[in-house]
């Protein structure tokens, strides 16, 4: 799971953002799911967008951060993010 927080000029830009990771749903082999939204409660600690995916095992994991697909909407969250945090873990 990522949590991302967004530049202020690129706020606007959230929503497409979101349809950006779902872009990847379904064409990448071995993710199993993937769930992606803005943020809702706008509190104080609150990241602007977050991303969930599944993976059948760590190899697909570690396929997908070289994954074709997944490399364009890599590069636009490095462009539009002002910070990131990530928890990577097994279920």
């Amino acid at each position: 799971m990522v949590m991302f927080k967004i530049k202020d000029e690129y706020k606007d830009e959230i929503p497409q953002l979101v349809e950006n990771f779902y872009g990847m749903k379904g064409k990448i082999e071995g993710m199993l799911d993937l769930e992606a939204g803005a943020d809702v409660l706008h509190s104080d600690r609150s990241y602007d967008l977050g991303l969930v995916t599944l993976f059948e095992s760590r190899e697909a994991f570690e396929a997908y951060q070289t994954h074709p697909v997944h490399q364009p909407v890599r590069k636009r969250m490095h462009e539009v993010r002002s910070a990131s945090v990530a928890c990577d873990f097994e279920v």
